[in-house]
């Protein structure tokens, strides 16, 4: 898979085309893809994906601090996991939101021979959203391009959405989540020093450093995978403030302890995959009580993750 920032570093090819922000990569993008990428290979075509970063509504001005589900490099390798031959993420601007659909589609098609384009049922482009379906269905008769419509997918009732994933993450509720992204919920970090607390207490953590415009789950404790050098651990995580220690902290805190796990951490980077909230985030009146409350932690992520799907 390759990915790109700019249409012009692409080779012109023939294509099937899917357009989206595409964040979080979650079942129901997962089902364009795959219609994208099988009829591509029938056509003898290339499966291209264009998303946009930032996201459309943060640069017109709908979305003060966005909150994002995937970064736009996860998102690429999400997307090339799928099977996309290329992905191409576009840096939006008000200078491209300005930009009519005919005008959009007209751009792409001086690059790419652009076979079929695969669109959700609410897709619309262009500028104030005026290309919807119908519009797009036109502008492919003239430009010489089939347009194929994906219906929504719906798991137990409830439309697949990027949306919804936040709602349930912003609620702690990382298994709901999971099930809608077909993959645990991850967060990326660096290791970096911390205040050693954790060590002193006998449960050192590593201290994780992670993008700032990432969505982060409601703060708590959770059960987590911990990924570091392409192995998997078993691990606690602590996401929030720490109350028992640190009283004025404005910025949250991402640290996790991998069970019987003795090597050093710091500097490497650590991708931890949240499977269940195990509790909220509470102040302690003693360390003792802190530390008896964090063995129960641990214990019961060691039986939540033995029987994680």
């Amino acid at each position: 898979m390759q990915h790109l920032s700019s249409i012009e570093e692409a080779p012109s090819t023939p294509v099937w085309l899917t357009i989206g922000v595409f964040d979080g990569v979650h079942l129901g993008h997962q089902t364009i893809l795959r219609r994208l990428v099988e009829g591509a290979k029938r056509d003898s075509a290339s499966s291209l994906v264009i998303t946009f970063h930032p996201h459309p509504a943060v640069v017109l001005g709908k979305i003060d601090q966005p909150r994002y589900l995937t970064s736009p490099q996860e998102r690429a390798r999400l997307l090339g996991e799928s099977g996309v031959d290329l992905v191409i993420t576009l840096p939006f601007t008000l200078q491209m939101a300005s930009l009519s659909a005919e005008e959009f589609m007209q751009w792409l098609s001086s690059r790419f021979k652009i076979r079929q384009l695969l669109a959700g049922a609410d897709f619309a482009l262009g500028r104030g959203r005026e290309g919807n379906l119908s519009r797009l269905r036109e502008i492919g008769q003239q430009v010489g391009f089939g347009l194929q419509v994906i219906d929504p997918v719906t798991l137990e009732g409830e439309r697949i959405s990027s949306s919804l994933i936040r709602d349930h993450l912003q609620k702690g509720e990382v298994r709901q989540a999971s099930r809608l992204l077909g993959r645990y919920y991850r967060i990326t970090g660096k290791v970096i020093h911390g205040d050693g607390r954790g060590k002193q207490l006998g449960f050192p953590t590593a201290n994780l450093k992670f993008w700032e415009e990432q969505l982060l789950p409601a703060g708590g404790v959770y059960a987590t995978w911990a990924w570091v050098a392409h192995r998997r651990y078993p691990s606690v995580t602590n996401l929030g403030f720490r109350p028992t220690f640190d009283q004025h902290s404005l910025q949250p805190h991402l640290e996790t302890h991998l069970l019987n796990f003795q090597q050093n951490l710091y500097d490497q980077t650590i991708e931890l995959e949240f499977v269940q909230h195990l509790r909220s985030e509470i102040r302690f009146a003693s360390v003792d009580a802190l530390i008896e409350q964090v063995n129960k932690d641990k214990k019961t992520a060691e039986e939540v993750l033995a029987h994680a799907p």
